[in-house]
């Protein structure tokens, strides 16, 4: 019985007491590194769009579109489906194209951030996790039931430290040109235990371009 009612609980309580805040940290922060000029930005594992379109609201001008494994009824931006390996779209269709805590989900992140790279035309943003820091696994591994559990997103617990992260996206032919780890994305009560040396945005740029 109570294996069935936490996960509803947790839920709640992350939309109540995290979910906002946490959007309205990561719209601002992105926004500021959408490149200007920048007309479209593709969201893959959107969710429910709710983050792209505060990103919108920050820059008039830029139009959001998603996509994710699983479409959901209803959302705040137009979904396409994919396999979650192999992005439905076009090389350079997409000026921005970001991935918000999903490679730590996915089951082949490496090719996922290639896709990425191949669709963009002017600019990569992914937010995620860092390992390395005192008790980071456990403490990445509770945050992330917390805040999908009542999703059925697949945990997986999959986080990279700094230097996986830097060949990864070597790998995928992508530069490093901005970067933020300070989000602002929990109150002072719990930013201590579950934000510092735990997150990162970064935007990224392919090389061939």
């Amino acid at each position: 019985m109570l294996s069935r009612i936490l996960p509803g609980i947790a839920s709640a309580l992350h939309g109540r007491l995290i979910f906002g805040r946490r959007v309205q940290a990561l719209a601002d922060n992105i926004a500021e590194m959408i490149p200007d000029g920048a007309a479209t930005l593709l969201d893959v594992g959107c969710g429910d769009g709710t983050l792209a379109r505060s990103i919108t609201q920050h820059r008039p001008g830029l139009r959001a579109t998603g996509a994710e494994i699983r479409a959901r009824p209803y959302t705040a931006i137009p979904v396409r489906e994919f396999d979650g390996r192999i992005l439905p779209f076009a090389d350079r269709s997409h000026d921005v194209v970001m991935l918000v805590d999903v490679l730590h989900h996915a089951e082949e992140p490496t090719l996922l951030i290639r896709e990425a790279g191949r669709v963009a035309s002017r600019a990569v943003i992914i937010k995620d996790h860092l390992t390395g820091a005192w008790l980071s696994n456990e403490r990445l591994r509770l945050m992330d039931w917390v805040g999908n559990i009542g999703h059925g997103v697949p945990l997986r617990y999959a986080y990279w430290s700094p230097a996986q992260w830097s060949d990864a996206f070597r790998e995928a032919g992508l530069e490093e040109v901005d970067r933020r780890e300070r989000l602002g994305l929990y109150g002072p009560a719990l930013r201590w235990l579950f934000e510092r040396r735990l997150h990162f945005v970064s935007r990224l740029v392919p090389t061939g371009i």
